[in-house]
């Protein structure tokens, strides 16, 4: 009975998929990046008028004026108002959702890609050159590049930053060749060409 068991979850192993030790169960992937803007039109024109994402959906607002329902369910000041929520979808990639909150407790983080907690969303874009002309014709600030990587497991992808009018941090990537880890990696990063690998 104890090897039929054995053979069963054996079975059951193979029929889930890979098994990883101490992960969060039933684990698929990245469903989306929430950011808090502080204008919501703003920042949909932003990813839709200049970036090419799509517009999915809006909600809210949402608010609690009598309770902690706020704080309890996303940890921010029992008063705090998200105005507007609405999701979009660029290209292949995984959904970014934007909020429009107000709080009594609310600051402009205006944060560094240095700074801990900071963070940028990163774009595939199939022909950086291209990209970086459009930016600059659309008026949105470009730092340093397109920088190519020639060295260390990163080789082959290029890369240019860029921000938002309200100062959040983007990147442009392109690899369209692959980078050089992935021809000893035993995983290798998902990769918006062949969005289903």
């Amino acid at each position: 009975m104890f090897a039929t068991s054995l053979r069963t979850l054996a079975a059951l192993a193979v029929l889930s998929g890979p098994v990883l030790a101490d992960g969060l169960p039933g684990l698929r992937g990245h469903d989306h990046t929430g950011v808090t803007v502080p204008d919501m039109k703003q920042a949909v024109d932003f990813f839709t008028g200049v970036l090419g994402c799509e517009k999915a959906m809006s909600f809210g607002p949402f608010a609690d004026d009598k309770g902690t329902f706020m704080t309890d369910l996303v940890g921010v000041d029992a008063k705090a108002v998200i105005h507007e929520i609405t999701l979009v979808r660029c290209g292949f990639g995984s959904n970014i959702e934007l909020f429009q909150y107000s709080a009594p407790d609310q600051r402009d983080l205006k944060a560094k890609n240095s700074d801990i907690g900071a963070f940028h969303i990163a774009l595939y874009v199939d022909d950086i050159a291209a990209a970086k002309a459009y930016l600059d014709g659309k008026g949105v600030a470009t730092r340093l590049g397109p920088l190519p990587i020639e060295q260390g497991p990163a080789a082959g992808q290029t890369i240019l930053y860029f921000q938002a009018p309200w100062g959040m941090q983007f990147e442009a990537i392109s690899y369209p060749e692959g980078m050089a880890y992935e021809k000893d990696a035993k995983t290798v990063l998902w990769d918006p060409k062949n969005p289903a690998k």
